[in-house]
């Protein structure tokens, strides 16, 4: 990770988001990525930041205006899906988008010394590892190696679905996302203290693999979700 460069040191699209107007630095990453993923949807992508001298610009520091906490998944690439560059995001996955301390450190590294104003938890419908923790929910049986911890991760989601009434995957991933929102609100202080000062967002998304698309599920501060995208 290089260190964080001075504010307006950097050319680019993410120096706009390191204003005093915290609020609005949110509202604008948001927008920027839900334009981004217009884009990737609609096939007119702009590939930005991409180029030779963009590379020069962020090679000595860095100032994304998103973290993604991604699911693993192969075809969930965040550059790709919201067509952004280099410098833009700053990306942690696992399989299920689970958590544990070095996600958190991870994340917390992004928005205390980065100062990233919107974090954003991506996962996707017929995920794997939620896929996994139903089966060993209804055989009573764990799967062995590191891949328990995983499915341990998702537990708690499976136990608020059926506490709901819901059974179909796709909307019990959507409860996985939003209960990893919450889970990294509870776990982290330094986020959480971000978050209610108004420096940063946390956004749970879910994408669609077929279409492209994500769509929001779950926000801290609400409001989040009502944020439109910019024009492209």
């Amino acid at each position: 990770m290089s260190r964080p460069g001075t504010i307006g040191a950097q050319p680019g699209l993410e120096r706009e988001y390191l204003t005093a107007d915290l609020p609005g630095a949110r509202q604008r990453a948001l927008a920027e990525l839900m334009a981004g993923n217009r884009r990737f949807v609609t096939d007119t992508l702009r590939h930005p930041n991409q180029n030779a001298s963009h590379r020069a610009a962020v090679a000595t520091e860095q100032h994304p205006f998103a973290v993604i906490v991604g699911c693993s998944d192969s075809r969930l690439a965040a550059e790709i899906i919201f067509d952004r560059g280099l410098g833009d995001l700053f990306v942690v996955r696992t399989a299920g988008h689970t958590i544990g301390p070095e996600v958190l450190g991870s994340v917390e590294y992004a928005v205390s010394v980065l100062r990233t104003p919107l974090v954003v938890v991506l996962g996707h419908d017929s995920c794997g590892a939620v896929q996994a923790a139903r089966a060993a929910a209804a055989t009573g049986t764990a799967p062995t190696g590191h891949l328990r911890a995983v499915v341990d991760a998702v537990v708690p989601s499976l136990r608020r679905a059926q506490q709901a009434g819901v059974d179909d995957l796709d909307a019990i991933v959507d409860i996985h996302i939003a209960q990893t929102v919450e889970a990294m609100l509870e776990s982290s202080e330094a986020l959480a203290a971000e978050v209610a000062a108004g420096g940063c967002a946390v956004v749970g998304m879910s994408y669609r693999l077929a279409a492209g698309e994500v769509r929001i599920v779950a926000a801290e501060p609400t409001e989040m979700a009502g944020v439109v995208a910019a024009a492209a």
